[in-house]
């Protein structure tokens, strides 16, 4: 699977990239076809603790899946996003599985 880490308006360092790698990796136990994916972490205005975004776009055969999420880190976000994506993946296939 080939995966684009994009970092908006600040430079991810390598271990947040390698974080990132490493959790969106494993989805492919879920779904062995997944094609490729974008990540994109963001810095929110608000004044709020919870101002990091991650966005992560999954293309799988037939279907582009979307997370997002608004955490106090961005590893935080990452994960609940993953797990968001876990649950899509999942009802894909089953959707798949039935057609």
């Amino acid at each position: 699977m080939h995966l684009k880490v994009h970092s908006i308006h600040f430079d991810a360092d390598q271990k947040l990239i390698n974080f990132i790698n490493d959790k969106i990796g494993k989805l492919n136990v879920f779904h062995d076809q997944i094609i490729g994916g974008e990540v994109y972490l963001r810095l929110d205005n608000s004044d709020s603790k919870e101002n990091k975004i991650a966005e992560i776009k999954l293309a799988v055969p037939g279907k582009d899946l979307f997370a997002k999420k608004q955490c106090r880190s961005f590893e935080e976000a990452t994960d609940t996003a993953v797990e968001a994506l876990r649950r899509q993946i999942r009802r894909h296939k089953t959707k798949s599985a039935r057609d």
